[in-house]
Order: C-alpha cells, then structure tokens, then sequence
C-alpha cells in the first residue's frame, strides 16, 4: 500500500481528503469540556444546535430536514428519545418507520452535524404521558422519578438498551459517531422539591448509573442545579444569558432556547419574533455562553396519538424556523442563519478568553473577549423602548431597542439583532379544486370525491363481550392503560312515574369528570356533552334529558385527547368520569354514582380495524345519502394525491372533533370545531421586551387547527384511502386537500443596516463590501423570479404581502428592481440613493420589494 501511495498525486490527495469530510469522521473524536465550552480533539468549539424529533417528522424527511439546519448554520441536532415508541410493550421493541432512530442519527451525520441525545427517559416535550409508557404505570409498587427500586430498575434498563442501540451502531464520538452529548432526566429541577428527600439520591443515582455506561461523551442534565459531578447542568427557557452552571469547571449551556410556543386546542396560535429570538441567542454568547439550543427547530406533528398535555394540538409547528410541513420559515431561518455566522466569526475570540463587561449608559454594555491579536464584542441595548447611540473605543454606534450588535474585530457591526437583512417569504394553502391540469394538460383529480364516502355507525354503548360491570365509577386511564381515547360507561335506571327526580317525563343529568370530554346518550340519542380545557381538563356538565315510563339506557362516552406530560407526580393524574353522576329534580335527586356500571374500553370500529382500508368490513355502507352532522360515525373514500412536490395537508373545516388516517396512518386528532379566546391576540407583536408564551398570539376567535399535515410518505401513486372517525358530527364532504406554496419573496433593508454577513466572511471579501443591500432568491430549485409586485425605495411600510409606498417614494424603483431581479433565482439590490435618486433628502430611506417566483 505504501508503494500504491507515493504514486498519489497532489489532486488526488485533495479529493481522498474531500471525501473523507464529506463522508465524516471515521476514527474517535474525543469530546470533553472545561469551563469555557464543550472541546473536541482538543479544541474549544463555539455551537449552534436545533432539536428535531424524529417521530414527528418521517424519515424521507429527515434529509432535508437535516440539511436545512446545516445550511442555517447548526453544528448540532438535539433529539429526545422516545420510550413509549420503542418499548410499547414491556420487552419488545421498535426501532422501525418514524421510530428509526439509528436512522434519524445517520442522517444527521451525512449532513455533517452532530448529534446530542437526550435518553431522559422522560421527556416532557407535549407527548403523550411524558414519553412513559402506560405500562410502567401498571409495575407493582413503582413511583415514578425518585428513589424506588421498581422505577429504576426500567429506567436503567432503558437506558442501557438506547445506549447499547447506539454503541452498537458506532454512534457515539468515542466510536467515530456524531453522538457528542447525551442527557439522562429531564427538567427534573422543577419539581424536585414534591419528591421531598427521596428527589437527591435518585438525581445522584441517575447520574451515576449514566457516567457508568461508559459513552465516551459528557453527559448533562437540564433545569438541575444541583446535577452531580461531572454531569453538565444546564438552562432551558426564553432566556438564559443569566444562567450559571453549578460548578466554575463546567461550561454555561442553553439545552432549550424556546423559538415559539406549542399549539393546545383551545388556544391561539402563538408565535416568537425573529427579532426577540435572535436577540435572546445573541445575549447568550455575550455572556459567556457557547453552545444553545433551539427547542424546536423543526416541530413537526403529533401523529397518531401521541400529542400530550392534554390538549395539545395535532401540529407541533413551534413557530420554528422549519415549519411543520419541512419549509424553512422565513425570515425567522434567514435571520438566525446569519446570527450564526456572526458569532462564528467570533468564535477565535470567544474560546480563547471569558468576557469583560462594559457599560455603555443606562439599559447599554458591552462584553468584550479579547486576547492577544484577537477581539470580538456584543454591543446590547437591553432597553425594551429607547433605541440609542452609544460610544465604544472612541466610535459611535446605534443600538435599536433590545437588540445587540455584533463586532467580530471590536470594530465593525456585522450584525444587529433587530436589523433583519433576510428574506421574508409570504406563504400560502391552495385549496384544490375538484381537478387540476397536470404539465401534460391531462385531468388529475386531486381532491376527495364529493359523493364517493362510504359510512359506518359507531353503535352508542356496550357492544362487546369483554366488558367489566361493577358498582361506582372508575378513573379512566387505570381502566383503559390508554389503550384507545375513548371509555362508555353504561347503566340504566327504571322511572315508574312520580320519581322526585323528575318534573314530568324531564330531569337534569349531572356529569362530573376529571376530563377531558364526555358526551351524554339517553336510550341511544346524544344528550349533551362537555368538554375541559388546557387550563382545567375538569367537567361539570348539567344536560336536560327525558326519560321514559320502564328502563332507560344511560350511556356516558369518556375522552381523553393526550395524557398529562408535565409537573410532579403527573402520571397520576387522571382522567374519566369519577362522579358524581347524578338525575336531579325539583322534589329530589338519585345518585347514580355507586349504581352498577358496565365498562367498554375503546369503541367497536377500532376492534373491527376500519381505520385500515386493506381490510374489509361488512360493517361498511355504500350509499349516496351518507348521513351527516351525526355523532359516532366512520367515513372512508378514495382520492388521488395532489401532484408536485408541494407539502399537503387536509383542512377538516365541515368537521366536528375525530381522527383521521391516510392509508391506514394516523394524522393524528382533528378538532376544528375547538375554537380559541376572542380576545388576547395583537395585531402585530412589538419584539422589545420579555417574550413569554402569551405575548404574540393570533387566530382569536378562530379554530386553533383547521389544517392536518399529510406527509408525502403517506402517500402513493394512483388511488389512495382516507377514512374518518367522527366523534361530534361533520361532514366530510366540505373538507379538501390543500398543499402550502409560496405566494412571495419579500424583503426590506434600510441604509442604516449592516451589510449583507456574507460580505464579512473573508478578509478578500471586505474590499467589495458595498454598503447594505436587499437579496432576494427563489426557494426552490429551477424557480426564477418571474414578476416584481411591489419595489419602493424611500419610506415604505408595511408586511410582505402588504408593502404600502411612504411619504416619498423613488420613481425608478420598481425599474431597478425590475431589471436586476427578473429572470435569474437570485438578486441582490443594494440599498442606496446612487441608484433610485434621493426622494427625500435627510431622511434615513428604505427599499421594500415583493417578487414573484415561478
């Protein structure tokens, strides 16, 4: 081989060492820690992470995925791991399809990432339960998350299973895997006080039994101030530049900055702005820190029934910078892409010396590293109104309000938070018509049929032999182990006539349940029903009802819609109706609580499997007048996917509250009739100041989630099955197919903006640099930009989408944009009086342009 190898040429030389970083490590990288940053070979690196679930997403997404977060400038993807997918019966396990984990991770290293894998096992994350199995709840004696034996016992046996899974792949860094972090618990900091004594020993236990496995990487635990030594304890939050980790040896780490907020069914949408995002990353490494987290980057969806809380929606979309559907989210991705390269180009600066703090007047400082030839600073104004100028090493410089700048050489601003240069992108749901011309002009029928929809009754009540008949009422989840959503609880009483429970034939039925839905049948007729709320899953539900003369069937349908997820002891809290039941009149009541009651877990259709379509049914019914607007009642049709490669999702307005599967594939809970506050949602959301889950929300009034994620996997070519459980009363005829395009590029640069960061990025570079300057691009491959509709050089305001010319306003605008956008995927338009003329004189001007792409 050595002979063979003095023959190399130089190119060749090049491309060995090209592939081999293309490829990736293939030898042990050692990563440890000191108290400045996480090493690696040696090396003190600067990091940008992002978390992606992988059941939330599909696994022909996860390259694209995984290459979106490189390009916006990650190092690392953090995911939890899933306990409840993998070991959904104890012993058996499942690492296939969504829950391909070992999978996941090489996607991860063939886009050149890292990876940071948080075992926990509980894992908070809105998922069903924590992310336990139900299972565990069923161990004889076991108390979860402190210092039991039976509890420890699955926990340690989990975690050497995930560990093993990964060793065995050669995942870890110790091996020459992308795996350079792992986390054993989660968030357990807390609550750890509920757990009284027991809660130290078990966190000292936890950490031990991690370090024991012998991964080769540091280990972390999160919102836990008291982790162990050498267990890395770090900050989850909006904000965390205030944070410091317990031990002066250790370095300051960000596991979860928040990009967004989630979804619950009921509430409004809420959303973070870039601007208070980017300025919450930036704080963070000004302070010292050198590694943070977006919790999510990609949200993804809840599929099946997995969604948490309860109530938390099907779509997990977080406001991230990837959207639900796979689509970066501009210019939230944009702008944080270039934060990235800002602090990247600080990182010489920053592992080699801690910060030196400055002030710089009331609500301004700076923090400087510098040593040697080296220098980089974080100018903040933290001020949530007052913009300023300020003055560092003899020069003046402007802060916006809540926002840092950032100077690589202790020179020049490359970046300021609150100065976006990105690209905005207005998107938009096609609702497709009932047929669209394909390229070739041929038909393609691409939404569902309008009288094509086969039906089948859900029966009301007891309907199988292996039911349960005891006196009082039980909890739910005890009685279901979550094995479907739904509980009837069935019993009957007998009127002779004159009951004082009764004002003639009517009397009041009262239904108290600890959630989260339940619906009143009265000899087979729907009642009433009840629902809780994300706040407050508990049910007092009063229903008129009118009973016969001789035996009336009272059948109560229990719902749950996620289990609980989060706080102390929350797998004991419960679900179901638990009393008291009672019929009230106005001479008396009965208390129906400690009556006999029979229990049927889950419903007829999900024995018979109807949400699979490969199998048949005779229960299934063919007719043109399907019923409509009826409770408890299955629907199935046939449909055509929509053509191209745009993402797709279902919009269920027509319908009540179900579930819905493509395939034989959940998409997971539908509730578009689960309608959020009138009141609490802004027009527009000022960034400045404090961010927290309910300051930006939108949609009030509105369903919180009228459209379902429809992953492109789920689909086939030719003839493809949907199939219904309605649980309210709907009709699916009103819903369609839409798929989520791009309607505009946007974008609106002012002179005072820094340049565009890539001009920054070598020293060859700064002799070009220009001054600011507006770039627009296509998204997608093979698109130009075909149109401009809107370009103003002056005083523009408004949104993309909705630009509004200023008091002055250039006349050539819209002939330079013209002529330096149309026709090529990509422009750039510098921001300046040299080519649009001065339209106002002693006024700082800015250039807004909306274009078109096809």
């Amino acid at each position: 081989m050595a002979a063979v190898g003095t023959q190399l040429t130089a190119a060749a030389l090049l491309l060995a060492a090209a592939l081999c970083l293309l490829v990736g490590p293939s030898s042990a990288t050692n990563v440890t820690y000191d108290h400045r940053a996480i090493v690696i070979d040696g090396v003190r690196r600067v990091l940008v992470s992002g978390s992606i679930h992988y059941p939330r997403s599909t696994p022909d997404m996860w390259p694209g995925l995984m290459q979106k977060a490189k390009d916006g400038g990650l190092d690392i993807v953090e995911t939890y791991v899933f306990w409840d997918v993998h070991e959904p019966v104890r012993g058996q396990y499942d690492f296939q399809g969504r829950n391909d984990l070992v999978r996941f991770i090489k996607a991860a290293a063939d886009a050149g990432l890292y990876v940071h894998l948080r075992i926990g096992p509980y894992v908070c994350a809105e998922w069903n339960y924590g992310g336990f199995p139900l299972w565990l709840h069923f161990i004889p004696g076991i108390k979860f998350r402190t210092d039991n034996e039976p509890f420890k016992t699955e926990m340690q046996r989990f975690t050497e299973k995930v560990v093993a899974t990964m060793k065995g792949a050669g995942l870890y860094a110790s091996q020459g895997g992308p795996i350079i972090l792992s986390q054993i618990e989660n968030e357990y900091g807390n609550v750890a006080t509920n757990y009284g004594p027991a809660a130290k020993p078990y966190i000292r236990w936890a950490g031990g039994m991690a370090v024991a496995l012998d991964t080769g990487v540091p280990w972390v635990m999160c919102q836990q101030n008291d982790a162990p030594d050498p267990i890395i304890n770090t900050c989850n939050g909006f904000y965390c530049d205030q944070f410091t980790p317990n031990s002066n040896s250790k370095p300051k780490l960000w596991t979860e900055n928040w990009s967004g907020w989630f979804l619950s069914f009921g509430g409004a949408v809420p959303y973070r702005p870039t601007e208070d995002l980017a300025f919450a990353v930036a704080r963070f490494y000004q302070r010292g820190g050198t590694l943070q987290n977006y919790y999510m980057y990609h949200g993804g969806t809840n599929f099946g029934r997995s969604s948490g809380g309860p109530f938390i929606a099907t779509s997990y979309d977080y406001d991230a910078p990837i959207d639900e559907y796979g689509l970066v989210r501009q210019p939230k991705w944009g702008h944080l892409r270039d934060v990235h390269k800002a602090i990247k180009m600080c990182e010489p600066a920053l592992i080699a010396t801690d910060p030196s703090y400055m002030s710089l007047g009331q609500n301004a400082e700076a923090h400087v590293y510098k040593t040697g030839s080296v220098c980089a600073a974080f100018l903040a104004n933290i001020d949530n109104q007052s913009d300023k100028t300020v003055t560092f090493n003899g020069k003046a410089y402007k802060l916006p309000a809540w926002s840092v700048s950032i100077l690589p050489d202790c020179k020049n601003v490359v970046l300021n938070t609150a100065q976006i240069n990105s690209q905005v992108t207005s998107t938009q749901m096609i609702n497709l018509a009932s047929s669209t011309q394909a390229s070739d002009d041929s038909s393609i029928e691409a939404e569902l049929a309008s009288s094509g929809w086969s039906y089948a009754i859900e029966p009301v009540g007891i309907t199988k032999e292996n039911v349960v008949t005891k006196p009082g009422l039980v909890e739910q989840i005890n009685t279901t182990a979550d094995a479907s959503d739904f509980l009837w609880y069935s019993t009957s009483v007998v009127v002779n006539g004159g009951e004082p429970y009764l004002n003639g034939s009517q009397s009041n039925l009262l239904v108290n349940s600890l959630g989260h839905v339940v619906q009143v049948y009265i000899n087979g007729k729907l009642a009433g029903s009840g629902k809780g709320t994300a706040s407050s899953s508990l049910i007092s539900l009063t229903t008129p009802v009118t009973l016969a003369p001789g035996k009336n069937k009272i059948d109560l349908l229990s719902t749950t819609v996620g289990l609980t997820n989060y706080g102390a002891f929350f797998d004991l809290v419960g679900a179901g109706i638990t009393g008291p039941v009672k019929l009230s009149g106005s001479k008396g009541v009965l208390d129906l609580s400690s009556t006999d009651w029979t229990y049927q877990i889950g419903l007829k259709g999900e024995d018979l499997h109807l949400y699979n379509p490969s199998e048949a049914s005779p229960e299934w019914v063919s007719d043109n007048a399907y019923p409509t607007n009826q409770p408890l009642i299955w629907y199935k049709t046939k449909f055509t996917a929509p053509a191209g490669d745009d993402p797709v999702a279902i919009d269920f307005t027509g319908m009540g509250k179900g579930e819905a599967w493509v395939n034989g594939q959940s998409i997971g809970r539908y509730w578009p009739t689960n309608l959020a506050p009138q009141s609490g949602c802004v027009n527009s959301c000022n960034y400045r100041g404090a961010y927290t889950s309910s300051k930006c929300l939108k949609k009030c009034g509105q369903p919180s989630q009228t459209l379902y994620h429809v992953p492109r996997s789920f689909l086939q070519p030719g003839s493809n099955d949907i199939v219904l459980f309605e649980q309210f009363g709907g009709d699916p005829s009103k819903i369609s197919f839409t798929t989520k395009q791009t309607a505009s590029v946007c974008a609106h640069v002012s002179e005072d903006h820094p340049d565009q960061i890539d001009s920054w990025i070598s020293p060859q570079q700064k002799l070009q640099r220009s001054g600011p300057a507006l770039r627009l691009e296509c998204p997608k491959a093979g698109q130009v930009i075909n149109s401009i509709k809107f370009a103003s050089f002056g005083t523009p305001s408004g949104t993309c989408g909705n630009y509004n010319h200023g008091e002055c306003s250039s006349s050539q605008a819209l002939a330079v944009a013209r002529e330096a956008c149309v026709g090529v995927s990509s422009c750039s338009v510098p921001v300046s009086a040299k080519y649009f003329g001065d339209p106002c004189r002693g006024v700082t001007k800015s250039l807004a342009v909306e274009a078109a792409c096809s």
